[in-house]
């Protein structure tokens, strides 16, 4: 049956919308779960004054068949097969005859028992139980009382409809009752109207001004941005975060197009596009990558006959890119060296000093970076870049405006007439903001970000901050996918273990925890984030674990692993092996280490498989240590057939101690090599994928 709610509220944010429509379709797919309603479908809608679900479930839940166990049979009944009192007792208890009762086998013996059906109830009382609860436990960033209504939400809910099967399902929150009725744009038809369907619903606000689906709305958006900027063969500036929040802002999208005098064309595309889209949320013209003197922006209207929504953001606009002109060349009146002293004065850390100190350990980190990647002919504006890099939070333009932080110190950088490289890297030092972000396109500008990220991550982890499901105050997750992503876009060989001890070194006495703490932690947290990557680009999650299990030092090699499994499995000799591997390592679980004495192997088997092993593993060590994964494992699979033949004639396990330790001592070096290559006891193969899903 058809079950639609909404809830319709005064003006969301964008993030209000979405976090509401994520935790009410979640919440309502569990509760029917606990349940046992089937959910045949469940959507949601959201638009800035209503969330709205959708879905079609079964009218009662399954009917369910519960067996109730009772005494043993050997006491429930006599000998001679009579009910004995136990056996009356328990039927009784259970309102039912004692013919009725079964003998049911447990792990324990013979059992009395009896089975019944529990009538499944109806959805919609279950519904109706349920949703008042689930509607109050909504959780937005910022919650709202009003009136004496003890209720926080994210805005004051006006109204909540709620059908089942095209009848109203009642309940009420905090004397707020559900009804049949819904109401169109809150400025061109806000009058109330009923409906008893999905279909009516949705078509009845559309009539009525509301655009339901996120999509449509978006879709209406990119057309009339295209129509307005045909006239002036002009491309909207990308800013797809606006776009989307935008889309939800609006119930029924108008797209205007205004200008502003040309000589605050003067001003970066950066700062103007920012100064648009912070406050008023208008996004920049721009033709061959240069702004033109026109913005668009997105009403919640029909039209603007009069013009007046188009004159009051220009107005606006105007005094806006009047303040930032006024930033920009006061700025520029300081130059960024003379700036830097005052680093001394912003604290980046209560524990951890301030940027004057952070500076100076990017310094030390970027130069170390230069000098081992042999980057030599870099390094001086690399470090340059360092010392700078943070002399923009001192400016009225980053104050005004924080989105721009770091790219106004390459700009800045950039008109004082420093180095290309050393403005670019400044420009680019945050980047990459997040996973879908791109990474700095200059390679002083990915060892910078680099450096700072290592650097904070060393630094937060040091003092005993620690990453949890719900906290991440200092961003610690995005600065590791942010390692990672710059590692692998510059195919980076460094040894990461290394970079932390850098880092933990220039911190001097500052930090709390061990050097080792740190280190393990960073590299364990590190290697969440490459799962969680090498996940999301579809790669098998068992091979993302093997790949992980062989080390991450360097990074860039753990890529390379992956890539050579996920190349190999389809090789007639990768299963085959996979097998020989996890047999070598059940067999040395827990193990100490042997040395091997080629002088005690005395089967021919074991001295095959040792000859071939001190072959392969030479000529083997070289390709992995070149990070040439795919052709050492072409070399590696050759050790399938000599260990074969050993695990087949010879005895593992000898009576006499010195034998046994020694071929011990073999499987021990075969299996090193082996993870050289990948942990392949993670790897799932077939059978044991069968057996996991039974």
């Amino acid at each position: 049956m058809e079950f639609l709610l909404e809830i319709n509220t005064e003006e969301m944010p964008a993030s209000h919308i979405k976090a509401g429509l994520f935790q009410l379709k979640g919440k309502i797919e569990k509760e029917l779960q606990a349940n046992h309603i089937t959910c045949l479908s469940l959507e949601t809608y959201g638009t800035c004054r209503r969330l709205v679900v959708v879905g079609d479930f079964a009218p009662q839940q399954e009917d369910r068949e519960e067996v109730i166990i009772g005494p043993p049979k050997a006491v429930a009944f006599a000998a001679d097969g009579s009910p004995a009192q136990a056996a009356l007792g328990f039927a009784r208890s259970q309102h039912t005859e004692v013919g009725r009762l079964l003998v049911i086998p447990t792990p324990r013996g013979e059992y009395v028992g009896l089975k019944k059906i529990t009538k499944g109830r109806p959805t919609d009382g279950i519904l109706c139980g349920a949703l008042p609860g689930i509607i109050t436990s909504l959780s937005f960033p910022k919650m709202m009382k009003w009136d004496e209504v003890n209720l926080r939400f994210s805005r004051p809910i006006k109204r909540i409809l709620c059908l089942w099967g095209g009848k109203v399902l009642t309940f009420s929150i905090e004397g707020l009752k559900t009804n049949g009725l819904t109401s169109g744009h809150k400025l061109h038809s806000p009058q109330p109207f009923k409906v008893i369907s999905f279909r009516e619903y949705r078509a009845g606000l559309k009539k009525n001004k509301v655009i339901l689906s996120a999509e449509e709305r978006k879709s209406m958006i990119l057309t009339q941005i295209e129509k307005r900027l045909a006239p002036l063969e002009a491309q909207l500036y990308p800013d797809e975060e606006l776009l989307e929040k935008l889309t939800y802002d609006v119930e029924y999208p108008y797209v205007f197009l205004g200008e502003f005098p040309q000589e605050y064309l003067r001003l970066p595309l950066e700062v103007l596009s920012v100064a648009m889209r912070e406050g008023q949320k208008l996004f920049s013209v721009i033709r061959e990558g240069r702004q033109l003197p026109f913005f668009l922006g997105v009403a919640d209207a029909l039209r603007d006959r009069k013009s007046l929504i188009r004159r009051g953001n220009e107005r606006v606009l105007r005094a806006r890119l009047e303040d930032a002109r006024f930033f920009w060349e006061q700025d520029l009146k300081v130059p960024l060296a003379q700036r830097a002293a005052g680093l001394r004065q912003v604290m980046f850390q209560e524990k951890l000093g301030h940027y004057e100190d952070k500076s100076a350990r990017l310094k030390q980190l970027v130069a170390y970076l230069c000098d081992r990647l042999d980057e030599k002919k870099l390094k001086k504006d690399a470090v340059q870049a360092a010392e700078l890099c943070k002399v923009d939070l001192l400016t009225e333009m980053v104050r005004e405006f924080p989105s721009l932080q770091g790219k106004v110190g390459g700009l800045y950088a950039r008109e004082e007439g420093y180095p290309s490289t050393v403005s670019q890297a400044i420009y680019e030092h945050y980047q990459p903001a997040g996973l879908e972000d791109l990474p700095p396109s200059s390679h002083a500008g990915a060892l910078l970000s680099l450096a700072d990220r290592v650097d904070s991550i060393v630094g937060v982890v040091g003092i005993g901050v620690q990453v949890t499901g719900s906290s991440d105050p200092f961003g610690l997750r995005r600065h590791a996918g942010g390692i990672c992503r710059i590692v692998l876009d510059r195919k980076l060989l460094l040894s990461f273990d290394h970079l932390l001890e850098k880092a933990f070194s220039a911190y001097g006495d500052g930090l709390e925890k061990s050097k080792k703490e740190i280190i393990e932690y960073c590299r364990a947290f590190l290697g969440q984030r490459l799962r969680f990557i090498y996940e999301g680009q579809g790669y098998r999650y068992d091979l993302v674990e093997a790949a992980l299990g062989a080390g991450l030092d360097p990074i860039y090699f753990s890529y390379l692993r992956l890539m050579a499994l996920a190349s190999l499995q389809k090789s007639p000799h990768f299963e085959p092996f996979i097998l020989m591997a996890k047999r070598v390592n059940n067999i040395l679980r827990g193990l100490p280490p042997y040395a091997v004495n080629p002088d005690l192997f005395a089967e021919k088997e074991e001295q095959e498989l040792w000859s071939s092993f001190s072959i392969i593993r030479d000529n083997a060590l070289p390709l992995i240590a070149a990070g040439e994964f795919v052709k050492a494992q072409n070399m590696i699979f050759k050790l399938e057939a000599p260990l074969s033949a050993f695990f087949d004639q010879v005895l593992v396990m000898a009576e006499d101690r010195r034998v046994r330790q020694n071929r011990l001592a073999l499987l021990q070096a075969i299996s090193g090599l082996l993870l050289e290559m990948a942990d392949f006891s993670q790897v799932v193969v077939e059978g044991e994928k069968k057996e996991r899903a039974s």
